[in-house]
């Protein structure tokens, strides 16, 4: 097959990538050529920029594209539209984020999304190629979704991931944990030992998605892993257990981690608090998925492939993650409680 990639050089884009030459197709990529751009040498590059200059799209024909990087309806609509009658097949990366009403567990694909009307969406991202961080990402990449699908009926595949997780991941989410208990000593643990958390090793979830590209398929597929129901206990103690670490866990109740300002999902990743009702957003129904082939490596390897990355880029700048100091003053105050109890 012939793929154009929108991205393709970072992250999910960079294993898309990979996958996709590893089984024999030929790929284009088409980005600003900021991000590593002496990636795949092999293959053709198209230099460009979504938020106004698509000329290097204006010619070529392709089986099917992959759209890593829309966010904003205005732009997604103008490449989806520029594409439409040279490209056989549209897929688009969306975001569990999409969905609203996140009180209970088990969200299939036909669960109410967060609504803006597209009118409001024009006026907000007015001279944006990305969305404002966080605010209303979900409604807008619901938007987007709808762009593709008007492009290309009956022709493209929503992909809904839940946390992408592994080797060449920035945000530092999960790979918080991983090096956490890779230090050892005493860890601070979130919450309830049995909270549901879900997420999806990155080399899983691009290699599922270019054999869905394979086969042409069409139609919105939650993606997230694993296959059965992970706890935060169960993370903890595989990390511990994967990377022969002495760590110790010290479970903090999630009152007491809100009374000391603790933040959750980006200063504690994989931890939202109970009072914030959203026990769906970390447990997607994810059979239509299971039933189209996803598959999941061990979450050992996951984890001491991400930790192997990490190593080699201990230098990099992490968004996410709690402070060592506020790590041990919190555990420290907690120890101060429960001896006075």
């Amino acid at each position: 097959m012939k793929i154009l990639i929108l991205g393709g050089t970072r992250f999910l884009g960079r294993f898309l990538t990979e996958s996709a030459l590893k089984r024999g197709h030929e790929v284009t990529l088409f980005n600003r050529g900021k991000e590593n751009p002496e990636l795949f040498p092999e293959v053709e590059k198209l230099t460009g920029d979504r938020g106004g200059d698509l000329s290097e799209l204006e010619e070529g024909e392709w089986d099917a594209v992959i759209d890593t990087c829309g966010f904003v309806p205005r732009v997604v609509r103008e490449s989806a539209k520029l594409l439409a009658d040279r490209a056989g097949h549209y897929t688009f990366i969306s975001s569990a984020s999409v969905y609203d009403e996140l009180e209970s567990p088990g969200i299939d694909e036909h669960h109410p999304v967060g609504q803006m009307s597209l009118s409001d969406a024009e006026e907000m991202t007015k001279g944006m190629t990305n969305p404002p961080a966080n605010e209303y990402y979900g409604e807008l990449k619901f938007l987007c979704e709808q762009e593709v699908e008007r492009q290309f009926p009956e022709r493209s595949l929503i992909v809904r991931p839940g946390l992408i997780v592994g080797p060449y991941d920035f945000t530092g989410r999960f790979s918080y944990w991983v090096n956490r208990v890779a230090k050892g000593g005493k860890v601070l643990a979130p919450g309830r030992k049995d909270k549901r958390i879900q997420f999806i090793d990155v080399r899983d979830l691009a290699e599922w998605i270019i054999r869905m590209v394979e086969q042409q398929n069409n139609g919105i597929f939650n993606a997230a892993g694993p296959e059965s129901a992970l706890t935060m206990e169960a993370l903890l103690g595989e990390c511990k257990r994967a990377l022969k670490s002495d760590a110790e866990f010290v479970w903090v109740d999630e009152a007491f981690l809100l009374e000391n300002e603790v933040g959750y999902w980006m200063e504690l990743p994989l931890w939202i608090p109970d009072s914030e009702q959203m026990e769906g957003f970390l447990s997607l129904d994810i059979d239509k998925a299971l039933e189209t082939g996803l598959t999941f490596r061990p979450l050992s390897k996951t984890i001491r492939a991400t930790r192997e990355w990490e190593i080699r880029h201990e230098a990099l700048e992490r968004i996410a993650g709690l402070d060592d100091d506020k790590e041990q003053a919190v555990l420290g105050k907690w120890k101060a409680r429960k001896a006075n109890t």
